[in-house]
């Protein structure tokens, strides 16, 4: 079961692998990337920062496709993990169970504008939010579980 979708381009780190996995009641982080995913090195940090017990996966966007929509992975409570709207986008546009984006930290850059405190967005990733809402994808912005929850159309 699909618990959640989170936007991190940071992935893993304290916030994640603590607050945002216990809140969820998540045994399984599954970080759908495909630099990761072709990364040993970057995986086995990933893997060190997530909390014990809980199991780690990395897996291309294709991959993640079929993966998330077969049968094994629902034996886990499955706390999705991307670093841009456009993975967000594809993944629930091919994964039915995914009706849920938290938007955590996209980092400023020359071309993205500020929205929140750790969340900035450029042109892309505007219309890519609006298309996920379009699909029926609730997308909030949140960077801990107990933060207020805001509609990312509310503040787009």
């Amino acid at each position: 079961m699909i618990k959640i979708m989170r936007l991190d381009e940071r992935f893993i780190h304290g916030q994640v692998a603590f607050s945002w996995t216990n809140n969820l009641g998540a045994d399984c982080i599954y970080i759908a990337n495909d630099e990761v995913a072709n990364d040993k090195l970057r995986q086995t940090s990933l893997k060190l920062a997530a909390p014990a017990g809980v199991k780690f996966f990395a897996r291309t966007i294709e991959e993640s496709k079929r993966i998330l929509n077969g049968d094994k992975i629902k034996k886990y409570k499955v706390f999705v993990i991307v670093n841009n709207t456009a993975d967000a986008l594809e993944l629930a546009k091919s994964v039915e169970e995914i009706r849920h984006l938290n938007l955590g930290n996209m980092k400023k850059t020359d071309s993205r504008r500020v929205i929140t405190n750790s969340i900035a967005v450029d042109e892309t990733d505007v219309e890519n939010i609006k298309e996920l809402v379009n699909l029926g994808v609730e997308v909030e912005c949140r960077a801990i579980p107990t933060d207020k929850r805001v509609q990312a159309l509310d503040i787009l």
